[in-house]
Protein backbone atom coordinates (compact mmCIF):
# COMPACT_ATOMS: atom_id res chain seq x y z
CA UNK A 1 0.00 0.00 0.00
CA UNK A 2 1.16 3.56 -0.49
CA UNK A 3 0.10 5.98 2.11
CA UNK A 4 1.25 9.71 2.38
CA UNK A 5 0.85 12.03 5.19
CA UNK A 6 -1.46 14.71 5.35
CA UNK A 7 -0.38 17.91 7.22
CA UNK A 8 -1.60 21.02 8.72
CA UNK A 9 -5.09 18.89 10.13
CA UNK A 10 -5.54 19.56 13.85
CA UNK A 11 -8.64 19.59 16.29
CA UNK A 12 -8.87 23.02 16.20
CA UNK A 13 -8.83 23.25 12.38
CA UNK A 14 -11.65 20.43 12.92
CA UNK A 15 -13.92 22.95 15.15
CA UNK A 16 -12.75 25.72 12.63
CA UNK A 17 -14.59 23.68 10.03
CA UNK A 18 -17.55 22.99 11.82
CA UNK A 19 -18.16 25.69 13.35
CA UNK A 20 -17.96 27.93 10.46
CA UNK A 21 -20.68 26.06 8.44
CA UNK A 22 -23.67 27.42 7.85
CA UNK A 23 -25.78 25.62 5.28
CA UNK A 24 -28.87 24.37 6.86
CA UNK A 25 -28.96 20.56 5.25
CA UNK A 26 -30.40 18.48 7.55
CA UNK A 27 -28.62 14.33 6.73
CA UNK A 28 -30.04 11.51 9.22
CA UNK A 29 -27.34 10.25 11.58
CA UNK A 30 -27.26 7.07 12.77
CA UNK A 31 -24.76 7.08 16.02
CA UNK A 32 -25.81 3.33 16.50
CA UNK A 33 -25.02 1.82 19.91
CA UNK A 34 -21.65 0.83 20.64
CA UNK A 35 -21.40 -0.64 23.51
CA UNK A 36 -22.83 -4.47 22.19
CA UNK A 37 -24.58 -7.13 24.27
CA UNK A 38 -21.83 -9.38 23.81
CA UNK A 39 -18.64 -7.07 25.43
CA UNK A 40 -17.51 -9.53 27.47
CA UNK A 41 -16.50 -11.47 24.37
CA UNK A 42 -15.10 -9.54 22.19
CA UNK A 43 -12.64 -7.93 24.86
CA UNK A 44 -11.48 -11.41 24.88
CA UNK A 45 -7.95 -11.49 23.76
CA UNK A 46 -7.79 -8.40 22.89
CA UNK A 47 -4.54 -6.87 22.96
CA UNK A 48 -3.08 -3.33 23.70
CA UNK A 49 0.28 -1.57 24.85
CA UNK A 50 1.05 1.74 27.36
CA UNK A 51 4.33 2.88 26.87
CA UNK A 52 5.86 5.84 29.93
CA UNK A 53 8.11 7.81 28.09
CA UNK A 54 10.30 9.72 30.28
CA UNK A 55 11.39 12.54 28.43
CA UNK A 56 14.45 13.74 28.74
CA UNK A 57 16.69 10.97 29.35
CA UNK A 58 16.50 8.85 32.73
CA UNK A 59 19.22 7.79 34.54
CA UNK A 60 18.62 3.84 34.36
CA UNK A 61 22.02 3.47 36.07
CA UNK A 62 20.44 4.57 39.39
CA UNK A 63 17.08 3.24 38.93
CA UNK A 64 17.65 -0.09 37.32
CA UNK A 65 21.29 -1.79 36.80
CA UNK A 66 23.06 0.12 39.85
CA UNK A 67 26.51 -0.22 40.68
CA UNK A 68 27.38 -0.17 44.69
CA UNK A 69 30.50 0.40 45.28
CA UNK A 70 31.94 1.57 42.09
CA UNK A 71 33.00 5.15 41.52
CA UNK A 72 29.96 5.67 38.83
CA UNK A 73 27.50 3.84 41.12
CA UNK A 74 26.29 7.18 43.17
CA UNK A 75 24.78 6.91 47.02
CA UNK A 76 21.64 4.72 45.97
CA UNK A 77 21.42 1.17 47.29
CA UNK A 78 19.80 -1.93 44.90
CA UNK A 79 16.80 -3.59 46.84
CA UNK A 80 15.65 -7.52 46.04
CA UNK A 81 12.18 -8.16 44.38
CA UNK A 82 9.76 -10.44 43.51
CA UNK A 83 11.87 -10.65 40.12
CA UNK A 84 15.31 -12.16 39.69
CA UNK A 85 16.68 -8.56 40.02
CA UNK A 86 17.53 -5.73 42.15
CA UNK A 87 16.38 -2.26 41.48
CA UNK A 88 17.22 0.62 43.33
CA UNK A 89 15.79 0.94 46.92
CA UNK A 90 13.31 4.19 46.11
CA UNK A 91 11.46 1.95 44.12
CA UNK A 92 9.75 -0.44 47.22
CA UNK A 93 6.23 -0.24 45.49
CA UNK A 94 7.84 -1.53 42.11
CA UNK A 95 9.90 -3.80 44.11
CA UNK A 96 6.85 -6.07 44.74
CA UNK A 97 5.58 -5.98 41.03
CA UNK A 98 8.97 -7.24 39.38
CA UNK A 99 7.46 -10.69 38.79
CA UNK A 100 5.49 -9.08 36.34
CA UNK A 101 8.15 -6.61 34.36
CA UNK A 102 11.50 -7.65 32.91
CA UNK A 103 14.69 -5.16 32.74
CA UNK A 104 16.43 -4.74 29.70
CA UNK A 105 19.79 -3.55 30.89
CA UNK A 106 22.03 -3.91 27.51
CA UNK A 107 20.14 -1.07 25.03
CA UNK A 108 22.97 0.10 23.42
CA UNK A 109 22.07 3.03 20.79
CA UNK A 110 23.92 5.70 19.08
CA UNK A 111 21.25 8.64 19.57
CA UNK A 112 22.77 10.78 22.25
CA UNK A 113 20.31 14.02 21.43
CA UNK A 114 17.34 14.47 22.20
CA UNK A 115 15.17 14.90 19.74
CA UNK A 116 17.13 12.92 17.66
CA UNK A 117 17.09 9.69 20.32
CA UNK A 118 13.18 10.66 20.90
CA UNK A 119 12.36 9.51 16.90
CA UNK A 120 14.28 6.35 16.98
CA UNK A 121 13.47 5.27 20.13
CA UNK A 122 9.40 6.29 18.62
CA UNK A 123 10.51 4.53 15.54
CA UNK A 124 13.01 2.73 15.18
CA UNK A 125 14.66 4.63 12.37
CA UNK A 126 17.23 7.78 12.59
CA UNK A 127 15.60 10.94 10.79
CA UNK A 128 16.04 11.02 7.12
CA UNK A 129 14.77 14.34 5.70
CA UNK A 130 13.45 12.22 2.94
CA UNK A 131 10.62 10.18 5.15
CA UNK A 132 8.79 10.64 8.02
CA UNK A 133 8.39 7.13 9.80
CA UNK A 134 5.43 6.10 11.61
CA UNK A 135 6.01 5.81 15.28
CA UNK A 136 5.60 2.93 17.21
CA UNK A 137 2.04 4.18 18.79
CA UNK A 138 0.62 4.59 15.38
CA UNK A 139 1.87 1.34 14.11
CA UNK A 140 0.85 -1.00 16.83
CA UNK A 141 -2.98 1.20 16.91
CA UNK A 142 -2.98 0.27 12.58
CA UNK A 143 -2.43 -3.12 13.37
CA UNK A 144 -4.78 -3.81 16.25
CA UNK A 145 -7.81 -1.94 15.19
CA UNK A 146 -9.10 -5.12 13.92
CA UNK A 147 -9.76 -6.46 17.11
CA UNK A 148 -12.34 -4.00 18.60
CA UNK A 149 -14.63 -3.06 15.34
CA UNK A 150 -16.52 -1.05 18.05
CA UNK A 151 -14.04 1.25 19.00
CA UNK A 152 -15.73 4.99 18.34
CA UNK A 153 -12.74 7.07 20.43
CA UNK A 154 -8.93 7.46 19.34
CA UNK A 155 -7.04 4.20 18.81
CA UNK A 156 -3.89 5.84 19.88
CA UNK A 157 -3.81 8.38 22.73
CA UNK A 158 -1.00 10.39 24.26
CA UNK A 159 -1.70 11.69 27.69
CA UNK A 160 0.30 14.82 28.62
CA UNK A 161 2.63 15.17 25.69
CA UNK A 162 2.34 15.18 22.47
CA UNK A 163 3.75 11.55 21.56
CA UNK A 164 5.17 10.91 17.85
CA UNK A 165 3.49 11.46 14.64
CA UNK A 166 1.99 8.39 12.47
CA UNK A 167 4.41 9.60 9.41
CA UNK A 168 3.73 7.57 6.51
CA UNK A 169 0.70 5.63 7.53
CA UNK A 170 -1.78 8.90 7.57
CA UNK A 171 -3.54 11.12 10.04
CA UNK A 172 -6.15 9.20 10.70
CA UNK A 173 -3.33 7.41 13.32
CA UNK A 174 -1.99 10.36 14.74
CA UNK A 175 -1.72 10.40 18.64
CA UNK A 176 -4.96 11.82 20.14
CA UNK A 177 -3.28 14.31 22.44
CA UNK A 178 -5.16 14.82 25.99
CA UNK A 179 -4.19 16.24 29.74
CA UNK A 180 -3.90 13.65 32.48
CA UNK A 181 -7.29 14.43 33.81
CA UNK A 182 -8.39 13.16 30.71
CA UNK A 183 -9.38 16.85 28.98
CA UNK A 184 -9.58 16.54 25.20
CA UNK A 185 -8.21 20.21 23.91
CA UNK A 186 -10.46 22.62 21.64
CA UNK A 187 -12.86 19.90 21.72
CA UNK A 188 -15.94 22.11 23.52
CA UNK A 189 -18.83 23.30 20.89
CA UNK A 190 -21.34 25.21 22.27
CA UNK A 191 -24.19 23.95 19.65
CA UNK A 192 -27.47 22.06 20.65
CA UNK A 193 -27.22 18.32 18.66
CA UNK A 194 -29.77 18.90 16.21
CA UNK A 195 -27.21 22.54 14.96
CA UNK A 196 -24.29 20.06 15.20
CA UNK A 197 -26.22 17.27 12.58
CA UNK A 198 -26.60 20.04 10.07
CA UNK A 199 -23.49 21.61 10.26
CA UNK A 200 -22.04 17.95 10.17
CA UNK A 201 -23.88 16.73 7.65
CA UNK A 202 -23.26 20.06 4.91
CA UNK A 203 -19.43 19.95 6.40
CA UNK A 204 -19.83 15.54 4.90
CA UNK A 205 -21.32 16.73 1.76
CA UNK A 206 -18.35 19.38 0.71
CA UNK A 207 -15.27 17.15 2.22
CA UNK A 208 -16.25 13.64 -0.08
CA UNK A 209 -17.87 16.03 -2.88
CA UNK A 210 -13.84 17.51 -2.76
CA UNK A 211 -12.47 14.33 -2.19
CA UNK A 212 -13.91 12.28 -5.08
CA UNK A 213 -13.41 15.42 -7.41
CA UNK A 214 -9.77 15.79 -7.21
CA UNK A 215 -9.16 12.48 -6.50
CA UNK A 216 -6.89 13.64 -3.44
CA UNK A 217 -5.28 11.98 -0.62
CA UNK A 218 -5.07 14.36 1.90
CA UNK A 219 -8.52 15.32 1.36
CA UNK A 220 -9.71 11.78 1.66
CA UNK A 221 -7.45 11.88 5.13
CA UNK A 222 -9.01 14.80 5.95
CA UNK A 223 -12.86 13.30 5.70
CA UNK A 224 -11.67 10.37 7.79
CA UNK A 225 -10.31 12.83 10.54
CA UNK A 226 -14.01 14.59 10.46
CA UNK A 227 -15.90 11.42 10.44
CA UNK A 228 -14.22 9.96 13.68
CA UNK A 229 -14.03 13.69 15.43
CA UNK A 230 -17.82 13.62 15.48
CA UNK A 231 -17.65 9.87 16.64
CA UNK A 232 -15.71 10.86 19.01
CA UNK A 233 -17.90 13.83 20.53
CA UNK A 234 -20.87 11.85 20.26
CA UNK A 235 -20.05 8.19 21.85
CA UNK A 236 -20.50 6.74 25.64
CA UNK A 237 -17.22 6.12 25.22
CA UNK A 238 -15.78 9.60 25.74
CA UNK A 239 -16.47 8.14 29.95
CA UNK A 240 -13.11 6.43 29.74
CA UNK A 241 -11.43 10.15 29.71
CA UNK A 242 -13.27 10.80 32.93
CA UNK A 243 -10.99 9.89 35.31
CA UNK A 244 -12.16 11.93 38.37
CA UNK A 245 -15.22 9.50 38.39
CA UNK A 246 -12.45 6.71 40.14
CA UNK A 247 -13.01 5.94 43.87
CA UNK A 248 -10.97 8.16 45.71
CA UNK A 249 -8.97 5.37 47.08
CA UNK A 250 -8.12 4.63 43.68
CA UNK A 251 -6.65 7.74 42.59
CA UNK A 252 -4.37 8.19 45.88
CA UNK A 253 -2.91 4.61 45.15
CA UNK A 254 -1.94 5.99 41.59
CA UNK A 255 -0.79 9.18 43.22
CA UNK A 256 -2.89 12.41 42.49
CA UNK A 257 0.03 14.26 40.16
CA UNK A 258 -0.51 14.71 36.48
CA UNK A 259 1.76 10.99 35.83
CA UNK A 260 -0.18 9.19 38.61
CA UNK A 261 -3.43 10.31 36.99
CA UNK A 262 -2.33 9.59 33.71
CA UNK A 263 -1.45 6.11 34.18
CA UNK A 264 -4.98 5.64 36.08
CA UNK A 265 -6.06 6.96 32.62
CA UNK A 266 -4.03 5.00 30.51
CA UNK A 267 -5.81 2.28 32.30
CA UNK A 268 -9.59 2.97 31.84
CA UNK A 269 -8.44 3.79 28.01
CA UNK A 270 -7.24 0.39 28.09
CA UNK A 271 -10.24 -1.38 29.77
CA UNK A 272 -12.37 0.55 26.81
CA UNK A 273 -10.13 -1.08 24.24
CA UNK A 274 -7.86 1.75 23.38
CA UNK A 275 -4.90 -0.03 21.61
CA UNK A 276 -1.84 1.82 22.40
CA UNK A 277 -1.74 4.43 25.11
CA UNK A 278 1.02 7.17 26.16
CA UNK A 279 2.19 8.70 29.13
CA UNK A 280 4.59 11.34 29.36
CA UNK A 281 6.68 12.06 32.48
CA UNK A 282 9.13 15.05 31.36
CA UNK A 283 11.65 16.42 33.47
CA UNK A 284 14.71 13.21 33.20
CA UNK A 285 17.62 15.91 31.94
CA UNK A 286 19.69 15.35 34.84
CA UNK A 287 22.34 17.55 34.64
CA UNK A 288 22.63 19.05 37.92
CA UNK A 289 21.64 17.09 41.36
CA UNK A 290 20.76 14.24 39.89
CA UNK A 291 20.22 11.99 42.81
CA UNK A 292 18.56 14.79 44.99
CA UNK A 293 16.03 15.07 42.35
CA UNK A 294 15.34 11.94 41.63
CA UNK A 295 15.10 10.72 45.25
CA UNK A 296 12.95 13.96 46.12
CA UNK A 297 11.12 14.44 43.01
CA UNK A 298 11.16 11.93 40.32
CA UNK A 299 11.30 8.51 42.52
CA UNK A 300 8.23 8.84 44.50
CA UNK A 301 6.35 9.52 41.40
CA UNK A 302 7.35 6.61 39.11
CA UNK A 303 7.22 4.04 42.40
CA UNK A 304 3.87 4.66 43.00
CA UNK A 305 1.78 5.62 39.89
CA UNK A 306 3.78 2.49 37.58
CA UNK A 307 3.23 0.03 40.94
CA UNK A 308 -0.32 1.01 40.57
CA UNK A 309 -0.89 0.94 36.81
CA UNK A 310 0.66 -2.96 36.66
CA UNK A 311 -0.80 -3.89 39.53
CA UNK A 312 -4.13 -2.62 38.58
CA UNK A 313 -3.58 -4.55 35.37
CA UNK A 314 -3.07 -7.73 36.88
CA UNK A 315 -6.05 -7.69 39.21
CA UNK A 316 -8.12 -6.87 36.59
CA UNK A 317 -7.15 -9.28 34.12
CA UNK A 318 -5.34 -6.95 31.86
CA UNK A 319 -1.92 -7.34 32.03
CA UNK A 320 -1.51 -10.68 30.20
CA UNK A 321 -3.28 -8.69 26.98
CA UNK A 322 -1.61 -5.38 27.31
CA UNK A 323 2.64 -4.74 27.09
CA UNK A 324 3.84 -1.84 29.10
CA UNK A 325 7.09 -0.36 28.50
CA UNK A 326 8.81 2.39 30.72
CA UNK A 327 11.72 4.32 28.33
CA UNK A 328 13.78 7.22 27.58
CA UNK A 329 15.26 8.05 24.87
CA UNK A 330 18.41 7.35 26.20
CA UNK A 331 20.22 6.76 29.39
CA UNK A 332 22.73 8.82 31.30
CA UNK A 333 26.86 8.62 31.65
CA UNK A 334 28.13 6.47 34.45
CA UNK A 335 30.38 9.69 34.95
CA UNK A 336 28.93 11.92 37.47
CA UNK A 337 29.76 15.77 36.42
CA UNK A 338 31.08 18.68 38.36
CA UNK A 339 27.69 19.54 39.20
CA UNK A 340 26.50 16.19 40.90
CA UNK A 341 24.51 15.40 37.09
CA UNK A 342 24.90 12.79 34.98
CA UNK A 343 24.95 13.78 31.04
CA UNK A 344 23.45 12.34 27.91
CA UNK A 345 25.03 8.48 27.39
CA UNK A 346 23.08 6.03 24.73
CA UNK A 347 25.67 3.56 24.58
CA UNK A 348 24.85 1.17 28.06
CA UNK A 349 21.40 1.62 29.27
CA UNK A 350 18.22 -0.43 30.31
CA UNK A 351 14.25 -0.30 29.26
CA UNK A 352 11.08 -2.29 31.37
CA UNK A 353 8.88 -3.93 29.48
CA UNK A 354 6.31 -6.54 30.33
CA UNK A 355 2.58 -8.02 30.44
CA UNK A 356 0.97 -9.46 27.26
CA UNK A 357 2.67 -12.96 26.22
CA UNK A 358 5.93 -11.57 27.37
CA UNK A 359 8.04 -13.54 30.50
CA UNK A 360 8.35 -10.61 33.42
CA UNK A 361 10.82 -11.11 36.91
CA UNK A 362 13.79 -11.44 33.90
CA UNK A 363 17.04 -9.03 34.02
CA UNK A 364 18.18 -9.61 30.65
CA UNK A 365 21.66 -8.66 29.58
CA UNK A 366 24.57 -6.90 31.49
CA UNK A 367 26.34 -3.75 31.90
CA UNK A 368 30.08 -3.79 32.98
CA UNK A 369 31.17 -3.31 36.83
CA UNK A 370 30.82 0.23 36.06
CA UNK A 371 28.12 0.57 33.75
CA UNK A 372 30.26 1.96 31.06
CA UNK A 373 29.61 -1.07 28.48
CA UNK A 374 27.53 -3.22 27.62
CA UNK A 375 28.97 -6.74 28.16
CA UNK A 376 26.67 -9.14 26.81
CA UNK A 377 24.33 -8.96 23.61
CA UNK A 378 23.43 -5.37 23.37
CA UNK A 379 20.05 -4.54 21.61
CA UNK A 380 18.49 -1.63 20.11
CA UNK A 381 14.75 0.11 19.28
CA UNK A 382 14.35 -1.89 16.28
CA UNK A 383 14.73 -5.18 18.67
CA UNK A 384 12.60 -4.24 22.02
CA UNK A 385 9.36 -3.32 19.70
CA UNK A 386 10.15 -6.27 17.61
CA UNK A 387 9.63 -8.20 20.69
CA UNK A 388 6.68 -6.00 21.90
CA UNK A 389 4.56 -6.60 18.72
CA UNK A 390 5.62 -10.40 19.32
CA UNK A 391 4.16 -9.72 22.63
CA UNK A 392 1.08 -8.40 21.26
CA UNK A 393 0.35 -10.82 18.24
CA UNK A 394 1.77 -8.76 15.59
CA UNK A 395 3.33 -10.25 12.98
CA UNK A 396 6.82 -8.59 12.58
CA UNK A 397 6.75 -9.98 8.94
CA UNK A 398 4.31 -7.06 8.02
CA UNK A 399 5.69 -4.68 5.79
CA UNK A 400 4.43 -1.32 4.58
CA UNK A 401 5.34 0.91 1.74
CA UNK A 402 6.30 4.37 2.02
CA UNK A 403 5.55 7.43 0.31
CA UNK A 404 8.51 7.11 -1.81
CA UNK A 405 7.70 3.89 -2.58
CA UNK A 406 10.25 2.15 0.27
CA UNK A 407 9.10 -1.13 1.76
CA UNK A 408 9.44 -0.85 5.68
CA UNK A 409 9.07 -3.75 8.21
CA UNK A 410 7.58 -3.07 10.95
CA UNK A 411 10.18 -1.95 13.94
CA UNK A 412 12.89 -1.89 11.14
CA UNK A 413 13.04 -5.37 11.23
CA UNK A 414 14.66 -6.08 14.45
CA UNK A 415 15.32 -9.24 16.03
CA UNK A 416 13.41 -10.81 19.36
CA UNK A 417 15.22 -10.40 22.55
CA UNK A 418 14.12 -14.31 23.29
CA UNK A 419 15.03 -14.40 27.21
CA UNK A 420 11.55 -12.40 26.98
CA UNK A 421 9.83 -14.73 24.83
CA UNK A 422 7.54 -17.33 27.06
Amino acid sequence: MDLSTPRGMTRRHFMNHLAGSSAAAAAAYSLGNAIQANAAEMKKNRKSAILLWMSGGPPTIDLWDLKPGAPTGGPFQPISTTGNMQICEHLPMMAKQMKNMSIVRSMSTREADHARGRYYMHTGFVPNPNIEHPSYGSVIAHELIDQRPELEIPPFVSIGGGGAGPGFLGMAWSPFAVSSNGRVRNLQMKLDDQRLMQRMAALQMIESGFAKKTNDTPAAEHAKVLDKTLALMTSDQMKAFKVDEEPTEVKERYGTDNFGQGCLLARRLVEAGVPFVEVDLGGWDLHNNVHMTLKDQKLPVVDRAMSALVEDLEQRGLLQDTVVMWMGEFGRTPRINQTAGRDHFARAWSCVVGGGSLKGGLAVGATSSDGTAVETEPYSSEDLMTTVCHGLGISTETTYTSKNGRPMKIAGGGKLISELIA
